[in-house]
């Protein structure tokens, strides 16, 4: 699949950020502010990982040669971020090459004006040309002057779900030693447990959103990534509540597998709701698309690795069927609008998570438990896996391949 995934684009879209296999050509979309090859970047860590050396030196030559950091447009810091730097931070820690390091430091260096706030808080988008930041709030004096707005929507989903999963795995990544972010991470879980976690009258574990004081039974698939941090998060929290997070994170997947499972494509929503008789369906049609997202099959890879029941494979096996049913293309993987269609139409864009989240969690969910062992290595939001002991060259020669 990753193989097919990247001979497509690199036929028909080389260079650019994402593949149109429909019409067989390039996506460069603004996200990014006028970087190119975010699908090249994005699977430098996956194509290593899975011993396509070939295509990962077309990769590697590419972003030596042509990867220019030095462009002039908006760009969103975070998806920056978790794609750029993670993708190019992690290939840098798994193969030693020193091309990457050194595209690294030059496009950190670009993101950093993004912290000189008053509060810290990082602005939401940067110019990397002219370092110019523009702010994505209003104004206010509430807070000894500093510009602050709080929103009346609380989310483990889109816009809130990062921040969730980097306290439990800045903690992991200090060694354990991060007394702060274990601290803000199990009174979060005991807030999201207290006034979000829902059960349906049909037995499902949910995590529901709040506005306003008022619960939306909604969940969107961005936020069954969760399964899996509750997951990894289960060892080091209050005394004797181990099973009891296993126990959670399990539901929560096993929720996130029923809102595939209820689709006619067995593919999952964007987001479903319990409300109005249904559970884990999507009863709006703006919610109904699939866009190859990962989330479900990366819980799917944590619970396998924290349990080893095989019903997380055999979930993941029914993931890789639909995904070659309904979602293979003649160039490459589209994803599609309605996944309750039985007659499927394609949205035209095969997205680099793809092949940095949702083909490399379908690997690692197939493959020894060695393979980038949860011990050693700390996955970020875009799947790029980086190591707990940043300063071991054990680490960056753990996966050469003859």
């Amino acid at each position: 699949m990753m193989k097919f995934a990247w001979d497509n684009y690199k036929r028909y879209a080389w260079g650019k950020n994402e593949l149109r296999p429909l019409t067989r050509n390039g996506h460069t979309g603004n996200m990014f502010g006028g970087l190119r090859g975010a699908s090249i970047v994005d699977s430098l860590d996956t194509l290593y990982i899975m011993g396509l050396m070939e295509e990962y030196e077309e990769a590697k030559e590419w972003i030596q040669n042509n990867l220019d950091l030095n462009s002039n447009g908006e760009a969103s810091l975070f998806e920056v971020n978790i794609r750029y730097v993670g993708g190019l931070l992690s290939a840098y820690y798994l193969t030693g090459a020193e091309i990457f390091k050194q595209k690294v430091m030059e496009l950190g260096e670009k993101l950093l004006p993004a912290f000189n706030t008053p509060t810290g808080i990082p602005r939401g988008v940067i110019n990397l040309g002219r370092f110019i930041l523009r702010r994505l709030y209003k104004p206010f004096d509430g807070l000894h002057g500093f510009p602050l707005v709080f929103s009346d929507h609380v989310s483990i989903g889109g816009l809130g779900d990062s921040f969730y999963e980097y306290l439990i795995k800045s903690y992991l990544m200090s060694e354990k030693t991060d007394q702060e972010a274990q601290k803000m991470y199990y009174r979060a879980m005991e807030a999201i447990e207290t006034n979000l976690v829902q059960k349906s009258p049909g037995g499902l574990t949910y995590v529901a959103e709040w506005r306003g004081g008022i619960l939306d039974h909604k969940m969107g698939h961005l936020a069954c990534f969760s399964g899996g941090m509750i997951g990894i998060g289960a060892d080091d929290g209050p005394a004797g509540q181990r099973q009891h997070y296993l126990d959670l994170a399990a539901e929560i997947t096993h929720t996130c597998h029923e809102s595939y499972s209820r689709s006619a494509t067995k593919l999952g929503p964007e987001a479903f709701r319990f409300d109005a008789g249904a559970e884990a369906t999507a009863n709006r049609l703006s919610d109904r698309y699939y866009i190859l997202r990962p989330e479900v099959i990366e819980s799917y890879m944590y619970m396998w690795r924290l349990t080893h029941n095989p019903k997380y494979r055999e979930w993941g096996w029914e993931a890789v069927e639909a995904l070659e049913k309904h979602c293979r293309v003649d160039a490459g993987f589209s994803g599609i609008r309605d996944v309750y269609a039985s007659t499927v139409s394609h949205d035209n864009m095969q997205q680099s998570f793809f092949l940095s989240e949702t083909l490399k969690y379908l690997y690692l969910l197939f493959s020894d438990d060695d393979l980038l062992p949860l011990e050693d290595w700390v996955f970020n939001t875009e799947a790029h896996p980086l190591p707990f002991h940043d300063d071991s060259s054990e680490s960056k020669t753990a996966f050469k391949f003859d």
